[in-house]
């Protein structure tokens, strides 16, 4: 799509111009230049979704499962098909590099893969004589109508996480992707129709807040995922379970990477740049705390420092960019406040990236501190921006115990040659989704996207098969024959 455009929704198999009237402009991180306008869509907007989705949901779910398994086949061909497109429009209207933006569309297209192989996942399981001549049945049956509020960093990935699954368990689905980010999702509802997913079991409406709650509290809604910042995964949480719907909400994080005195730098200092400053920091893996175990941690922070000074800052269509724009101009000023706050608190400034282009983008520059305390606020809240804090620790134990004091457990990581320690930190750390000598330890989509504590709100994860049972009801049918 070349200038901006004016959006519509996808209902019951059509575009469709929304009853609300109100738009929000969605510009370019990159340039500030406008890309579209998004509609705001209200409860009336919402409602023809849900009525769609409601309204072909008795027929998908007969499907045979297979029949629905090839149907996510034939997206998945499209998406490969569209994956540079894909991508493009990721970087676009997101920031990210091009080279982040193939990667994410790369692991959603794996995420779709995983939704194929419903014939397998989807099976129940049987027990004879449970009695004398009695057996018993457990059965997998779709939920109903399925709700994805999906964040702005991953417009493709997320959404394909949702959509091919709760789609090939028989269930209808409605996306409300980030107003931010509309243009991938509006791209991802023409390749699901033209796989061909019946009218309706598919439907996406633009909107913010008003059509999140909108959708939290309709009746004609069974379930609801949702990936996003700590306050909102709460929220939506809450609400929807109060009105009595299956919930899984990812929030946010604040992760910490442990550093042992024998980890191979060379190997370990390129693999903490780029958790820490790919995407600009803007995602809920990004390591944005290391904890430097003495002695050498002013070893680690040299390195750290010198990579830091040699990223490049730019658009995210650029060839050598490492570090893209910040996807709005408000979050570009909170980052900034966040990084004077650290330098009023104390915290040494080893590094500043280089000066970002003389232009309209969102950019930031990127920051690595040291000797952060672990009570400073840049080492215990979500500052979601290519900021990196370095605090030293005395030992293994200590930087664990330090970890372990956030109120996130989204992630977390360790880099060392030694096989005890790595163990321990396995162990005792409070965290579900864990890297040894890896710094974005990202699950593939058949395992699940487990956080702890505060980065999640719920019992079933999303992804691999948590998230079969999340779009699941069992059914046990106990049966004796006369």
């Amino acid at each position: 799509m070349s200038g901006a455009v004016e959006l519509e929704n996808f209902v019951g198999g059509h575009w469709v111009r929304p009853v609300a009237t109100g738009r929000l402009d969605v510009p370019n991180p990159s340039d500030g230049s406008l890309l579209a306008r998004v509609p705001r869509s209200e409860a009336a907007d919402v409602d023809a979704a849900v009525q769609a989705a409601r309204s072909a949901f008795p027929s998908w779910r007969e499907v045979p499962v297979a029949e629905r398994a090839r149907r996510v086949l034939a997206l998945r061909a499209l998406l490969e098909s569209h994956a540079p497109e894909l991508a493009h429009t990721v970087s676009r209207e997101n920031g990210k590099t091009l080279d982040e933006a193939q990667g994410s569309v790369r692991r959603g297209i794996e995420a779709t893969e995983f939704a194929a192989s419903a014939p397998t996942t989807l099976q129940g399981y049987f027990l004879e004589d449970v009695s004398h001549g009695v057996d018993t049945t457990l059965l997998r049956q779709a939920v109903g109508v399925v709700v994805g509020i999906t964040p702005f960093n991953f417009p493709v990935m997320i959404p394909l996480w949702m959509a091919p699954l709760a789609l090939v368990c028989g269930n209808c689905f409605i996306l409300k992707p980030s107003e931010r980010v509309p243009l991938s999702a509006v791209l991802l509802a023409r390749l699901i129709g033209e796989a061909g997913f019946p009218a309706g079991t598919f439907n996406l409406v633009h909107g913010d807040s008003a059509a999140v709650d909108a959708l939290l509290t309709h009746p004609g809604v069974d379930a609801v995922s949702f990936v996003g910042s700590a306050p909102t995964a709460r929220h939506v949480y809450t609400t929807a379970a109060a009105h009595g719907k299956r919930v899984q909400a990812l929030a946010g994080a604040k992760n910490h990477l442990l550093v042992m005195p024998d980890a191979d730098l060379d190997r370990s200092v390129p693999a903490i740049i780029s958790s820490a400053f790919g995407q600009s920091g803007e995602r809920c893996l990004a390591g944005s705390v290391v904890v430097a175990v003495e002695p050498g941690a002013d070893r680690l922070v040299e390195r750290l420092a010198e990579a830091v000074r040699t990223l490049t800052v730019g658009p995210g269509s650029g060839a050598d960019t490492d570090v893209g724009p910040v996807n709005r101009a408000d979050h570009r000023d909170r980052v900034n406040r966040w990084i004077q706050e650290g330098e009023a608190a104390g915290a040494v400034v080893a590094a500043r990236g280089p000066v970002p282009p003389g232009s309209e983008g969102y950019y930031v520059r990127p920051v690595l501190f040291d000797r952060v305390l672990p009570e400073m606020t840049i080492a215990q809240e979500e500052i979601f921006g290519p900021v990196l804090s370095v605090v030293r620790a005395p030992s293994l134990s200590e930087a664990i115990a330090i970890a372990n004091r956030s109120r996130f457990g989204n992630a977390a990581a360790i880099f060392t040659r030694d096989g005890g320690a790595a163990r321990e930190f396995v162990h005792r750390i409070e965290a579900g989704m864990l890297g040894v000598n890896i710094g974005v330890p990202a699950p593939a989509a058949y395992f699940p996207f487990a956080g702890w504590k505060g980065s999640f709100f719920g019992d079933l994860h999303a992804t691999g098969r948590d998230a079969v049972e999340f779009y699941t009801r069992k059914k046990v049918v106990t049966t004796r024959w006369f």
